[in-house]
C-alpha cells in the first residue's frame, strides 16, 4: 500500500483509538464549540448554532433550547415559546406559545395557544415586530359578539374587549376605525395568530452580552458562555484553558492525554507527506524536474495561508462543483454583473442557495487577484449580522470564485432606482431610517470594533443588500483595507490613531468617491462616512448618486443636493412619496439631511465618525418611532403605547 494512504489510514485511526484509552473521556471534556447536541432540534438540521444553545453554560442564556422530537422551545419570561423558524442571517425569531394544559381551559373556547397572561417581552433581547404588531392592531370585536362569564374568564373577556392587551409591547392602529372592520371571533383569530408564529426580532447592538460575545469571538478566539449557577449570568469566554470551575479538575486530567496524541499526530503528519512528496519527485529530486514546495499550491492558495491560519480561512470549493451549480455559468442565472466580476444564482450539493461572484481577469492583469485575495482575508476575519457571509472560495487556473450568501430581495438601489420600486413601491420612510441605521452601525463595527480597523471604500447602494425583512447586508470588500499603521507615521501619529495611515491611490465608484481622499491619498475612516453620506441623499431624494441624464452641474448628486441645502431649497429634492408622508416626516427628512451634509463635507475633519452618525441616526429614530404611517397620513402615537 503506498506510503500516503498508510499515512491517512493511521489518522482516521488514531482519535478512536486514543478515545478508547479512557471510556469516560468524552463525558468529561467541555467545550461549547463541539459539545454533542441532540440528534434532532427543530427547526436546525445541523447543531443550533450561536446564540443558540442546548448545554448548559453555553451561548447566551436568553436563547437557551428545550429539545422535544417534534419541537424547540425557548422560555421568555415564565413563558415557553415553540420556535417555528430561524433565519441565521438576520436577527428575526418567528416564535409560537406553547399549547398549554387542560386546566387553564376553563373558558368556553378559550384556545390552549393563547396564554393565561399577556406576552411580556421587557429586560429580555426581544422585541416584536411592527409587522406581527400591525396584524393585532387592527383587531376589535363586532358590537353583536357575545361575551362569556366575564366573573369567570376575566382573562378572556379582556382578550376580546382589548386584543392588544396580549402584547403590551405593540401600540393601537393608525387605521381610522371605519378601515378596520370587526371580527365575531376574536378568540378564534387570536388562536390562529398565534399558531402562525409572532415574529420577534432580537438587539444586537445595546445587549452587552452580544458586545462581551462579538469581542471573545473574534479577537480572542474563545466560545461564547455563561457561568449559569449566577443568578445575573455572567458573561465567560470559554477557551481550552478556561473551563467553568465544576470542570476544570476533569479537564486537567486528560491534558498528558491529548498532548501525547498531538505529538504522535504530528509525527504521523510529518512522516506520511514526506514520504508522499518523496515518492513524487516534490522536493526538488530528480524526478520532479526541480519543483519548489511552493509549486505544490496554487501562489494565491499559499498567499492567503501565509496571512492567514488556515482553521480561520473559509472552506474552499472545487471549480467543478461551483461550475455544476451554476449550470456551468449559465447566463440565465446571472444575478449581478460589476466592474470585477460577475454573480451567479447557485444551488449547492448539500442544498443551499448561494450567490457565486466569477472574478474578471481583465487580461491576466493583478487587479481581481488582488481583490479576491483582499475580500477572503477581509471576511475571514470579521462577523456581523449587517455584513454578508463568505461561504468559501476557489482558487482555479480557469476562474476565481468566491461564494456568498444569495440575498434575494435585491439591492438598496434596486428599491430606491430599480424596478423593485416599481413593483413594490416607494420605500416608507421609517423603512429608510432603519435601513441607514443599520448600514451605520455595520460601518461602525468595521471602524471600532474590528481590530485594525477596516475602511470598506466602496460603500455604495448597490453593495448594500436588502432581506425580505429589509434588513441590511453590506456586501463586496473588493476594495477595503486594513488600517494597519507603521510605529508611526511622517506625522508622529501613533498606531491605532483615528485618523488613520494608509496612504493609497483613490479607488472606489465614481459619485461616493471621498473627494479629501482624491486629493491626498491618504485613506481614512471618513472616507467611508462620505460614501455613506452619498447614501443617505440617495434615501432622501430617491435619485441616484451619478446620472448623466442632469444638468452638468448637477450630475454628482453631492453636488446637487448641497447646494438646494446651503439656501434653504432641500424640499426642491426630497423625494415626493416622502412629502406625502406628511409634514412630521418631513421634518424628520431634515435631521437626516443635515447629518448627511455633514457627512459629505469636503474636508474630513468636518465630518462625523461612524459613532457620531449611529448616535444621531438613534436620535431621529426614536423621534420616529411614534409616528405610525397610513396610507396617506401620518399619526403620531403617544410613546407609552410604543412599550
Amino acid at each position: 500500500m503506498p506510503p500516503f494512504f498508510i499515512f491517512l489510514f493511521l489518522l482516521i485511526l488514531l482519535p478512536f483509538s486514543s478515545a478508547d484509552l479512557n471510556p469516560h473521556h468524552h463525558h468529561h471534556q467541555h467545550s461549547c464549540t463541539t459539545t454533542a447536541q441532540p440528534p434532532h432540534c427543530p427547526p436546525f438540521n445541523t447543531t443550533p448554532p450561536y446564540p443558540f444553545s442546548t448545554t448548559p453554560g453555553c451561548g447566551h442564556p436568553d436563547f437557551h433550547l428545550h429539545c422535544t422530537p417534534n419541537t424547540s422551545y425557548l422560555i421568555i419570561n415564565n413563558l415557553s415559546f415553540s420556535l417555528l423558524n430561524y433565519d441565521p442571517f438576520s436577527s428575526y425569531l418567528l416564535l409560537s406559545p406553547l399549547s398549554l394544559s387542560s386546566p387553564h381551559n376553563t373558558c368556553p373556547s378559550l384556545s390552549s395557544s393563547i396564554p393565561p397572561h399577556p406576552i411580556n417581552l421587557t429586560n429580555t433581547p426581544f422585541k416584536i415586530t411592527d409587522s406581527s404588531c400591525s396584524r393585532l392592531s387592527i383587531l376589535k370585536p363586532c358590537p353583536t359578539l357575545s361575551l362569556p362569564n366575564c366573573e369567570l374568564c376575566p382573562w378572556h373577556c379582556s382578550l376580546i374587549k382589548h386584543p392588544l392587551r396580549l402584547t403590551p409591547g405593540c401600540g393601537p392602529s393608525s387605521r381610522p376605525a371605519t378601515e378596520q372592520g370587526c371580527q365575531n371571533d376574536v378568540i378564534g383569530f387570536l388562536d390562529k395568530f398565534l399558531k402562525y408564529g409572532i415574529q420577534v426580532e432580537f438587539e444586537l447592538t445595546h445587549d452587552e452580552f452580544f458586545n462581551k460575545c462579538n469581542d471573545c469571538r473574534l479577537n480572542r478566539k474563545g466560545a461564547c458562555g455563561f457561568n449559569s449557577s449566577d443568578p445575573n449570568k455572567q458573561f465567560l469566554c470559554l477557551h481550552e484553558s478556561i473551563l467553568p470551575p465544576s470542570l476544570w479538575v476533569q479537564h486537567k486530567k486528560h491534558i498528558a492525554e491529548f498532548t501525547s496524541a498531538v505529538v504522535l499526530m504530528g509525527l504521523l503528519c510529518f512522516v506520511g507527506v514526506s514520504l508522499f512528496a518523496l515518492r513524487n519527485g516534490r522536493f526538488g529530486g530528480n524526478g520532479g524536474g526541480g519543483n519548489s514546495v511552493g509549486m505544490l499550491e496554487d501562489p494565491m492558495t499559499v498567499f492567503l495561508h501565509n496571512h492567514r491560519s488556515a482553521s480561520l480561512l473559509p472552506p474552499v470549493f472545487t471549480y467543478e462543483e461551483l461550475e455544476s451549480s451554476t449550470n456551468r455559468f449559465d447566463p440565465n442565472r446571472k444575478i449581478g454583473d460589476g466592474g470585477f466580476g460577475s454573480v451567479f444564482l447557485g444551488k449547492l450539493f448539500d442544498g443551499r442557495t448561494v450567490a457565486v461572484k466569477y472574478l474578471h481577469r481583465h487580461g491576466g492583469k493583478a487587479v481581481p487577484t488582488k481583490s479576491f485575495c483582499n475580500e477572503i482575508l477581509i471576511l475571514s476575519s470579521i462577523e456581523h449580522p449587517n455584513l454578508v457571509r463568505l461561504h468559501g472560495y476557489c482558487s482555479d487556473p480557469r476562474g476565481l470564485l468566491l461564494v456568498y450568501d444569495y440575498i434575494p430581495n435585491g439591492t438598496l438601489a434596486d428599491h430606491l432606482h430599480g424596478p423593485n420600486r416599481k413593483i413594490s413601491g416607494s420605500l416608507s420612510w421609517p423603512t429608510r431610517v432603519d435601513i441607514a441605521l443599520q448600514i451605520a452601525i455595520a460601518i461602525e463595527y468595521l471602524h471600532f470594533t474590528v481590530q485594525p480597523a477596516v475602511v470598506h471604500r466602496d460603500i455604495t447602494a448597490t453593495n448594500i443588500f436588502v432581506d425580505q425583512y429589509m434588513r441590511v447586508r453590506v456586501g463586496d470588500f473588493g476594495l477595503s483595507r486594513l488600517l494597519v499603521c507603521p510605529e508611526k507615521n511622517l506625522s508622529g501619529e501613533l498606531p491605532g490613531s483615528s485618523s488613520g495611515c494608509v496612504w493609497t491611490g483613490p479607488q472606489g465608484t465614481p459619485g461616493y468617491l471621498d473627494p479629501d481622499y482624491h486629493k491626498s491619498f491618504r485613506l481614512t475612516e471618513k472616507s467611508d462616512v462620505f460614501s455613506f453620506g452619498v447614501v443617505l441623499l440617495e434615501l432622501i431624494t430617491g435619485l441616484k448618486a451619478v446620472d448623466l441624464r442632469r444638468e452638468k452641474r448637477e450630475v454628482g448628486l453631492v453636488d446637487m443636493v448641497v447646494a438646494r441645502i446651503q439656501i434653504g431649497l432641500l424640499d426642491q429634492v426630497v423625494d415626493p412619496s416622502l412629502v406625502a408622508e406628511g409634514p412630521a416626516v418631513v421634518e424628520s427628512v431634515a435631521a437626516v439631511a443635515e447629518l448627511a451634509f455633514r457627512c459629505v463635507a469636503d474636508d474630513k475633519d468636518d465630518r462625523p465618525d461612524a459613532r457620531e452618525v449611529v448616535a444621531e441616526l438613534r436620535r431621529i429614530w426614536s423621534s420616529i418611532r411614534g409616528v405610525r404611517v397610513s396610507n396617506s397620513s401620518v399619526v403620531v402615537v403617544p410613546a407609552a403605547a410604543e412599550g
